[in-house]
């Protein structure tokens, strides 16, 4: 079986995030669905769980973070290419996002992102293959 990892993240409007994250191309599982969170597909391996501020709150006793005045997590996703990380950037820009900072090239890998209607920071990144990486992958196949 595979590991997989469920990201918890507190949204103060549910149905507000999970348009904007429809917007992005994103789906839910709404097995995993209510009207306190939303359990969104990233991969087979990976979820965000969108939980409304007040079920967030029942998971634990700190107070929740605002991600709009101070950053708890950056979340990175891997994207297929450079023009990938800048359709999802735009698209977040498009459906209500915001850009914490221009699009960077640093060569081997080229990085965007956006913050989400709640100020939570997401990076996107596309990395080119180095030699050895394509190597050591021809030598598992």
């Amino acid at each position: 079986m595979n590991q997989q990892i469920y990201v918890n993240l507190p949204v103060k409007d549910l149905e507000r995030s999970k348009a904007f994250f429809a917007a992005l191309g994103f789906g839910f599982n709404p097995q995993f669905s209510n009207q306190d969170g939303a359990c969104m597909i990233v991969s087979n391996d990976i979820y965000v769980m969108l939980l409304a501020e007040p079920f967030f709150q029942t998971f634990t006793k700190k107070p929740i973070s605002d991600a709009r005045g101070a950053t708890e997590v950056l979340l990175c996703l891997s994207c297929d290419s450079r023009a990938a990380v800048d359709d999802m950037a735009g698209k977040a820009k498009a459906a209500g996002g915001a850009w914490p900072f221009e699009p960077k090239d640093h060569g081997f890998m080229y990085q965007h992102g956006f913050e989400d209607p709640d100020g939570h920071m997401w990076e996107l990144v596309y990395m080119e293959s180095m030699p050895e990486q394509a190597a050591m992958a021809d030598a598992q196949a």
